[in-house]
């Protein structure tokens, strides 16, 4: 369990984010509205805001500081909560429950939805675009890092590969399965992580780090979400619990079994820690957080 402390701060960040994004999208009354009411909706459902903390706690293990990191921090929190609601549509994952509520495609409809998402991406670019340039990093230099991320090479390069897997006769390779989640849910993760070391003017040995600590770090996030689809239920996890086994989908508990998924989770964890080693306590939260991640129940 994680401490009051780390809870305290996990609090904090979450509001700072949240109020950043509240002031800088455009209100649910802005013309015209239905768009904004629906880019609201999926952005304040509730979400961990994991990879703006990551974001923020990246800055701060290179000594640089919240205000200069929270524009990309908010940025990767829009890019995010966009890939979740194209993901859901039913051409895609076709998910009727997202954080505990209904889909953006349930609510707004399948048009409106996919707009709304359009609308997130684009907004997000906009976010990375006021950011301050740090000394050694340029605003070219973040929207370059993040549109790699959000490009075909990473993130859509991703779930084009997890569409190709589906209705296989067999299950996907431990490789083949790897392929696809470091390009979305370790390659965002990553991301976040490096512009908040950029807005701290990181060395290159720094984001070296941070790099190989973001990657095993997503990695092992992916495999716990698997682990929890087959062990925990709606009511926890906030969507439909269960919903990879019944579309028999490729993941770690398919192909490893879930003894092994956890171990796998232990060890990627493991890998991402001993990347932290150089910073000492500067990287105090982010090491907090890698442990909560592997604990986590939802």
């Amino acid at each position: 369990m994680p401490s009051d402390d780390f809870k305290t701060y996990l609090g904090q960040k979450v509001s700072l984010i949240d109020g950043h994004l509240d002031a800088h999208l455009p209100s649910d009354l802005t013309s015209p509205s239905k768009i904004h009411e629906a880019m609201r909706y999926s952005v304040f459902a509730g979400g961990k805001r994991l990879r703006p903390i990551l974001a923020l706690a990246a800055a701060e293990a290179c000594g640089g500081s919240e205000e200069a990191a929270l524009f990309p921090a908010c940025a990767t929190e829009l890019l995010h909560t966009y890939s979740l609601v194209h993901d859901d549509l039913p051409a895609m994952d076709d998910d009727d429950l997202r954080r505990g509520r209904p889909t953006s495609h349930v609510v707004f409809g399948e048009a409106l939805a996919i707009l709304a998402g359009d609308a997130l991406q684009a907004e997000a670019f906009h976010f990375i675009a006021q950011t301050p340039p740090a000394t050694s990093f340029t605003v070219a230099d973040y929207l370059k890092e993040f549109a790699v991320c959000a490009g075909s090479l990473k993130l859509i390069g991703g779930q084009v590969l997890d569409l190709e897997g589906e209705g296989e006769d067999t299950l996907l390779s431990h490789d083949e399965l790897i392929a696809i989640h470091e390009r979305k849910t370790a390659a965002l993760l990553t991301t976040s992580i490096r512009l908040g070391a950029m807005t701290a003017d990181a060395t290159a040995g720094q984001l070296d780090a941070l790099t190989t600590f973001g990657y095993n770090l997503g990695l092992a996030f992916q495999v716990i979400d698997d682990v929890l689809d087959v062990t925990a239920d709606t009511a926890t996890l906030g969507k439909t619990a269960g919903k990879d086994e019944a579309v028999n989908k490729s993941t770690y508990p398919a192909i490893l079994g879930l003894e092994e998924s956890r171990q796998e989770a232990k060890r990627l964890t493991d890998l991402s820690l001993a990347a932290l080693e150089p910073f000492g306590e500067k990287a105090a939260h982010l090491s907090q957080i890698a442990h909560y991640l592997l604990d986590r129940e939802y």
